[in-house]
């Protein structure tokens, strides 16, 4: 039965992926997460009640979101072991991003394909948070890059790390430690910044995300490495560039896919009219281009197959 949710749940992402209305539990944590900081932010004053707020607030979405998954996979299956499997595996899908992620990069290059400039900053504005009404088209293909090689870590290999670590443990089960993880990438992407208001309430959360999701991106990078058949000098790169990148893990992922297609990514990019020097990864031996883009979604996916079928293989 494990194996079928895990089955069902990729190909329900492949296909139909997070139809754009649909109701999603990312916005559900969202919603419980923008409230929540709210109200901490309004009654605490100082550094240390908002770290402790941080905490509270960090605890409560991520083992929430890990229950109420429980409860529902396990209200279905006493209802009916078929309807068990089919709600699992709706929750599973929702937690795997790929068709998002290729969706929005796809959105990107099609204007900018056409010739639309303007077009292509415009939408590449909702997907990135740097400022993209100057960026030329190069400088838009590196940011598509950098944007589907970073969330291809924490936005589908990690969710199906926890899937699979989670179908390993019949009293937790696959779904509610993917959402548990889904809820920590969440609260990452909203409280999880240096700058006010979040610097001390975003502190636990920025944290824990970097935790949760330090091997899950190893196992990543290594496996990206093997699927390039040459690993040596794939490692040899990360272990060079990766680490100059503040962050502990999405310097690594980037850095991975950039060694693979032998492109560079990093460099100069602005925020709300600020310049911040992000460094450089990987070896400039091609210039980034849409087949670069294309050849990095690819990547994922085999990397997102070979894991589940390890899992399907390995699962009793």
């Amino acid at each position: 039965m494990t194996s079928a949710v895990l089955v069902f749940a990729a190909l329900l992402d492949y296909l139909i992926g997070d139809p754009w209305g649909w109701p999603h539990p990312v916005r559900v944590m969202g919603w419980v997460i923008s409230r929540l900081s709210k109200l901490a932010l309004q009654y605490c004053q100082n550094p240390l009640s908002q770290r402790l707020a941080g905490i509270f607030l960090g605890i409560i979405v991520i083992i929430g979101s890990g229950l109420v998954g429980w409860t529902i996979v396990q209200a279905a299956k006493w209802v009916h072991p078929l309807l068990g499997i089919a709600v699992e595996s709706i929750v599973l899908a929702s937690c795997f991003a790929f068709k998002s992620l290729r969706n929005a990069a796809i959105d990107v290059l099609q204007p900018l394909k056409n010739g639309e400039l303007e077009s292509a900053r415009q939408i590449l504005s909702n997907y990135v948070g740097r400022d993209t009404t100057n960026l030329s088209a190069p400088e838009i293909l590196r940011a598509i890059l950098e944007t589907v090689t970073e969330n291809a870590t924490d936005g589908v290999m990690a969710p199906l790390f926890y899937t699979i670590i989670g179908a390993f443990i019949p009293i937790i089960g696959a779904a509610p430690l993917a959402l548990a993880y889904k809820a920590s990438s969440t609260l990452d992407s909203m409280v999880g910044y240096k700058e006010v208001p979040y610097t001390y309430l975003g502190w636990f959360s920025a944290r824990w995300e970097d935790g949760l999701t330090w091997l899950p991106c190893r196992l990543t990078v290594i496996t990206l490495s093997l699927l390039s058949l040459k690993p040596v000098k794939v490692w040899r790169i990360c272990r060079r560039d990766a680490i100059k990148d503040p962050s502990p893990n999405s310097g690594w992922s980037e850095c991975a896919y950039a060694a693979v297609l032998g492109v560079q990514m990093g460099g100069i990019n602005w925020y709300r009219g600020v310049a911040k020097e992000k460094p450089l990864l990987g070896d400039p031996i091609y210039p980034i281009t849409p087949d670069s883009i294309d050849q990095a979604l690819q990547l994922t996916r085999y990397a997102f197959l070979l894991w589940l079928g390890l899992a399907i293989f390995l699962i009793p």
